[in-house]
């Protein structure tokens, strides 16, 4: 991929693994200037100095504090943001009548609220025409047996872009709607037992696909888009849908 984005600054957020870290990466080669941030330091240092660029800051989107320390950290750095990416997520895997008041709150946590503060801290700070991108999910539109509560917290995300696109129209706005994609970080904690169990319920749905995205291919795809965007200030990305070629179009299937 040939890009050139020197000059650009970058915040990307959820960028220790899966797909935050590979559009990381994929920018600091290109040239921006990029803030990578989460919760492991560790990782993210090991980024920077393996790629020989971009600047790590521990950050817990969970925590107020976290979230000051990590805008007042990547303005002072950066100056003002061309782009934010959002990436960080969380998923637990159960089925919705064993989703805990616990659950659900973690879930909602990061998924939900932690891009809601980022936001309201970082909008201020974005160069004109700059973008703020959250990473959704296709589940939100059709959720999976055992992923309810995080297909929630996505619906619940992709709403509040789009408030946030209503009440601040000079930053530009986009929402990421991704597909299933190996290998991330994203089913770490799964219990390998009841995957199994709810694979059966998604193959009946129609919704277990023959083959997964990778985290290079849609990191690739997304940082050529929105350079792209950057570079062509009248118009903005809303939405984007990615999906392996063998996925389900539409809704879920009754189960047989």
């Amino acid at each position: 991929m040939k890009l050139d984005l020197d000059g650009r600054r970058i915040l990307v957020v959820g960028a220790s693994e899966g797909i935050g870290k590979e559009f990381a990466e994929l920018a600091i080669a290109a040239g921006a200037s990029v803030v990578l941030a989460a919760r492991r330091l560790d990782a993210l240092t090991e980024i920077t100095g393996r790629v020989g660029g971009g600047i790590a800051v521990g950050a817990d989107v969970t925590d107020n504090a976290s979230i000051d320390a990590l805008v007042t950290g990547a303005v002072t750095a950066l100056g003002q943001i061309d782009l934010v990416m959002y990436a960080a997520g969380s998923a637990s895997l159960r089925p919705i009548k064993d989703v805990d008041s616990e659950s659900w709150s973690q879930t909602l946590a990061i998924n939900v609220i932690g891009f809601n503060q980022l936001a309201r801290r970082v909008v201020g700070a974005m160069a004109p025409g700059g973008i703020i991108v959250a990473l959704s999910s296709e589940t939100a539109a059709v959720p999976r047996d055992g992923m309810v509560a995080y297909a929630a917290s996505k619906a619940a995300l992709e709403v509040s872009v789009r408030g946030w696109h209503t009440e601040h129209p000079e930053v530009r706005w986009s929402c990421v709607a991704v597909g299933a994609t190996f290998p991330t970080g994203f089913g770490n904690s799964f219990d390998p037992e009841l995957i199994g169990n709810l694979m059966g319920q998604w193959i009946k749905r129609g919704l277990l696909q023959d083959s997964f995205m990778v985290p290079t291919e849609v990191a690739q795809h997304l940082l050529a888009t929105y350079a792209s965007a950057l570079d062509l200030p009248s118009l903005n990305v809303d939405q984007i849908t990615l999906r392996s070629p063998s996925a389900t179009f539409g809704a879920a299937a009754p189960l047989a």
